[in-house]
């Protein structure tokens, strides 16, 4: 670590994930001395490197929830942002399929809970239609949402810390968060980096520590345990699909009933390459992480891939990765738990902020996340 001996920083982000780094941006912008740390040994290694890099639209998510507002305002700032910074982005859109007649009416719900969230750019098609778009599908009817897409998730983290270093903040990898005491002032803040431990002050603390932020949180001295939820690991696998993708479209099932996510959805890269993925595993509290993708699954995602795709060639299939997701929400909940941004008002603790329970659609409300962050923290 450069600045030991420096004078008090202005902020510390706990995590340099696509949040952590789009919160350090925002922050550097305002301030000077902004130290971003990660126990990894790089950017981006944990939930925001592991996803579908998809662009949401906003069109799930319980209307006025803090997932539902900061979607459909992230979607719109991030596009602008990539093509500002050159990032590689696409909207390729996304077709929403039903694939029997009965799920049909949770299409009209879909477009309804869209219209609800601000998102008015979707599409009823009929099974003609589908058919046009895409020969491969089995489907009856679909929405079409025009403004999902693809980002490349790593080449906006690279870009958000490169503006955050622009002025003047510094990246610190294979450090790890001890303790913070507040204070009149601030914040103590104790680290190990490489076996040295380093205290700093710092005027603002940012938990942007995603698998572990309710770790990190329990370490925040003043802050009272019942503000601390319980997070859950959900871990999602992907397959990918040798050969030439079928699609031109991104393909997502009708939402089934009980399903804890958005069900095994098509996804292609920069590249061309499919994917599918991911299903949901929710693991044990005592589990580490863990990124292999066993190949018995295969034959699950078969049965659900090709319920809307007849073409399906199981031996085409073949692991790829994995993620893991922090929810808020158990495997027995029925309620979709919001994202949880604790400020000052929730907690009492001048200058903190804990994100709790970030996962999809993160990476799309990365940048709003950010302004909600500022606003936590009383700045315009």
């Amino acid at each position: 670590m450069t600045r030991t001996t420096m004078d008090k920083l202005d902020a510390i982000v706990i995590g340099a994930g696509v949040v952590g780094l789009a919160v350090a941006a925002s922050l550097s912008r305002r301030f000077g001395n902004v130290l971003i740390i990660d126990r990894a040994e790089t950017l981006g290694t944990g939930i925001s490197s592991r996803n579908s890099e998809v662009i949401h639209a906003g069109i799930y998510y319980p209307t006025g929830s803090l997932k539902a507002q900061l979607c459909v305002e992230g979607k719109r700032q991030l596009y602008a942002y990539c093509r500002l910074r050159g990032i590689a982005v696409n909207p390729l859109g996304k077709l929403i399929v039903a694939t029997q007649a009965e799920q049909e009416a949770q299409l009209d719900f879909l477009l309804a809970q869209a219209r609800a969230n601000g998102v008015d750019d979707l599409a009823p098609l009929s099974h003609k239609q589908m058919q046009v778009l895409e020969p491969a599908l089995k489907a009856s009817a679909g929405l079409l949402s025009p403004s999902t897409g693809i980002v490349d998730s790593h080449g906006l983290m690279l870009s958000l810390l490169a503006e955050a270093e622009e002025y003047g903040a510094i990246f610190c990898p294979h450090t790890e968060f001890i303790t913070a005491q507040a204070d009149a002032n601030g914040f103590r803040v104790e680290l190990m980096q490489q076996g040295e431990r380093v205290s700093l002050e710092t005027s603002y603390l940012i938990n942007c520590a995603g698998l572990y932020a309710t770790e990190v949180a329990t370490r925040i001295e003043g802050l009272a345990e019942p503000l601390i939820p319980q997070l859950y690991w959900c871990k999602g696998h992907y397959f990918a699909y040798q050969g030439k993708s079928p699609f031109a479209h991104l393909i997502y099932p009708v939402p089934e009933p009980g399903l804890k996510g958005l069900g095994i959805h098509a996804t292609l890269d920069f590249g061309g390459q499919l994917k599918f993925g991911p299903d949901t595993q929710y693991l044990t509290p005592d589990s580490q992480e863990d990124y292999r993708v066993p190949a018995a699954l295969r034959q699950r995602f078969y049965q659900a891939i090709s319920r809307y795709y007849l073409g399906l060639d199981i031996d085409r299939l073949v692991p790829d990765y994995a993620g893991i997701r922090p929810k808020l929400q158990g495997p027995d909940d029925t309620e979709v738990a919001d994202f949880m941004i604790q400020g000052e008002a929730q907690h009492g603790i001048p200058g903190l902020v804990n994100l709790l329970g970030i996962e999809s659609p993160g990476l799309t409300a990365s940048l709003a996340i950010a302004e909600q962050v500022s606003k936590q923290l009383g700045m315009p």
